[in-house]
C-alpha cells in the first residue's frame, strides 16, 4: 500500500513536471506566429499612423517625420506666427482653404490645424513634388520685407505661409496637403488617422 502511495506521489510530479514542459514548449512555438501579426518596419513605413511628442518641439520650431514614405512636418507656431495668417489673405490663391481635397473638414479653418499652435502637413510642394525650405524668418532679405514667414521651395519659387496655403504667382497650384490626423494627448498626435474616427 506503501509503495502505490509513492508511484502515485512520482506520478502526479511527473504530470505537473511535463504538463510545465509542454505549456512552455507551446508559449515558445506560439511567440513567433504572434510576433508575425505586429506590422514590420516596412510596413509602418508604408502607411501606419505614426505617433509625434509634441513636447520636444520648442516654439518657433519644426520636427520632420515620415509617414507612407512622405516628409510630414509638424511646427510649433508662436503667437506671432498666428497673428501673421489673417494680415495677407489678399496674396494668397485659396486663402480659405476651400479646396477640401487639400485638407480634412476639420482642419478647413484659417489656420489649417485643430490646435492653432501645432501645425501638421505633408512637406510636398504642389507643383511638381519638391520638398520646400522652411523660412519662418520673417522679412527675410532674399524673400522680400514683406516675407510672413513660410516655406519657399528652392525648385521653382513657390511660396506658401505659416499655414502652407500657396501666395498667388507662385507655380504651385494649391495649397500644402494637410494629413488626417488626431490628438491622443495635449502633448500627442497621431499622424495618418481621422480625428472623425476618435
Amino acid at each position: 500500500m506503501s509503495d502505490m502511495a509513492v508511484d502515485n506521489s512520482k506520478r502526479r510530479f511527473l504530470v505537473a513536471v511535463s504538463s510545465t514542459l509542454g505549456g512552455v514548449a507551446a508559449v515558445g512555438a506560439a511567440l513567433p506566429f504572434v510576433f508575425s501579426m505586429s506590422p514590420s518596419a516596412r510596413a509602418l513605413a508604408a502607411g501606419a499612423p505614426i505617433e509625434v511628442d509634441l513636447s520636444k518641439i520648442e516654439p518657433g520650431m519644426k520636427v520632420d517625420v515620415e509617414w507612407r514614405g512622405k516628409p510630414v512636418w509638424v511646427v510649433h507656431r508662436t503667437p506671432e506666427m498666428l497673428a501673421l495668417l489673417p494680415k495677407h489673405d489678399d496674396k494668397l490663391t485659396d486663402p480659405k482653404s476651400e479646396n477640401a481635397a487639400q485638407q480634412p473638414k476639420y482642419c478647413q479653418n484659417p489656420t489649417r490645424s485643430i490646435k492653432p499652435e501645432y501645425f501638421v502637413v505633408i512637406g510636398i510642394c504642389t507643383h511638381l513634388g519638391c520638398s520646400p525650405t522652411y523660412r519662418a524668418d520673417i522679412g527675410a532679405a532674399d524673400l522680400g520685407a514683406d516675407w510672413p514667414g513660410g516655406w519657399f521651395c528652392p525648385c521653382h519659387g513657390s511660396r506658401f505661409d505659416m499655414a502652407a496655403r500657396v501666395f498667388k504667382g507662385s507655380p504651385a497650384p494649391t495649397n500644402l496637403v494637410v494629413p488626417p490626423h488626431k490628438y491622443l494627448s495635449e502633448t500627442k498626435v497621431l499622424i495618418g488617422e481621422d480625428q472623425a474616427s476618435a
